[in-house]
């Protein structure tokens, strides 16, 4: 399929974005062989850009250099079919500035860059962090609001201050305030992507950019039919296809543990790259969790029906018993 939609204002990274689980081996290092065969399935299946070493990433546990050494793999792999954004939000500004250069020099599309979490700065800190990694790149900042996470919400206010830079052209939404979201949205042209799986369709009818998916790394195709029926002019399939992706959203982003995990364990299951282990201070799934992540994706897969482009994923053979 063709995977990557010209970009434009609105969705200058395109529509459809995986944030990138990062595969590491059984001893656990870092595995660039999976983490190409992940990016290539990924973008083969729907996927219009992806966003490594975010959450979801573990950036908290990869070095410097495995952040860069990623950027090069995926950038390689992908071969210019897919945006490749790089996280390199610290809570420090001026490590933050290094990873960002380095991600530069490696050749990432653009930068994913969360709030400095734990110290909670104030909004002029906040303000005056973002404003110093702008000004410090050549390539467009894509701003990660995840409150629940970093302690500091991006306000509204600081966001519209924050628009008029030039580099600073996007937004990860996942702050669970859409009358926020809105408000920015109505005062500014930043690309706004949701980043909560169950707003997809909320946020992209509302002239959202489009999503930065965690559970599509198991099933890209799902999410991009949710954005391919809205654009078709198809809403009630849209919102078809949306709820269609419930049950396992819940089931991998309910489950009390990180979506990182939830998703490895699936990955591993049914014998997909970038299944495998997390790194500490993560944990594993347990069996029951796994065993409720394929009851739920097995689900999605039988009810989504098969072929095209707004098709399902096609199910892989299970890696052992379920």
């Amino acid at each position: 399929m063709n995977t990557r939609a010209p970009q434009s204002p609105r969705s200058p990274f395109g529509r459809a974005l995986c944030a990138m689980v990062t595969p590491f081996t059984d001893d656990g290092a870092l595995d660039l062989s999976a983490a190409q065969r992940l990016a290539d399935r990924l973008v083969t299946e729907g996927c219009e850009g992806l966003v490594l070493s975010g959450t979801t990433g573990e950036s908290p546990t990869t070095t410097d250099a495995e952040k860069t050494d990623l950027v090069r793999a995926v950038r390689e792999a992908v071969d210019g079919r897919a945006a490749v954004l790089a996280g390199i939000g610290t809570s420090d500004t001026r490590h933050t500035l290094s990873l960002a250069r380095q991600a530069q020099q490696a050749g990432t599309d653009g930068l994913l860059a969360v709030t400095p979490y734990y110290s909670r700065p104030p909004q002029d800190a906040v303000e005056a962090h973002f404003r110093a990694l702008a000004d410090a790149v050549d390539v467009p900042v894509m701003l990660y609001d995840i409150p629940g996470r970093t302690g500091t919400r991006i306000e509204p206010e600081t966001m519209i201050r924050l628009a008029a830079h030039p580099r600073i052209v996007a937004v990860k939404d996942c702050a669970y305030d859409l009358l926020g979201t809105q408000k920015v949205m109505a005062a500014t042209d930043l690309a706004y992507y949701t980043g909560c799986d169950e707003y997809v369709l909320a946020l992209y009818a509302l002239g959202g950019a489009g999503y930065v998916s965690t559970v599509a790394n198991a099933v890209p195709r799902a999410f991009r039919a949710i954005v391919d029926a809205h654009d078709a002019g198809d809403t009630a399939e849209a919102a078809h296809r949306q709820r269609l992706t419930v049950p396992l959203t819940e089931a991998a982003m309910n489950a009390g543990l990180p979506g990182t995990v939830t998703v490895k364990a699936l990955l591993a299951a049914l014998g997909l790259p970038g299944g495998g282990p997390v790194r500490a201070p993560l944990r594993p799934a347990g069996h029951e969790v796994t065993d409720g992540l394929l009851r739920a994706y097995d689900a999605l897969i039988s009810a989504s029906g098969t072929g095209g482009t707004s098709g399902p994923d096609s199910p892989p053979t299970p890696c052992g018993s379920r």
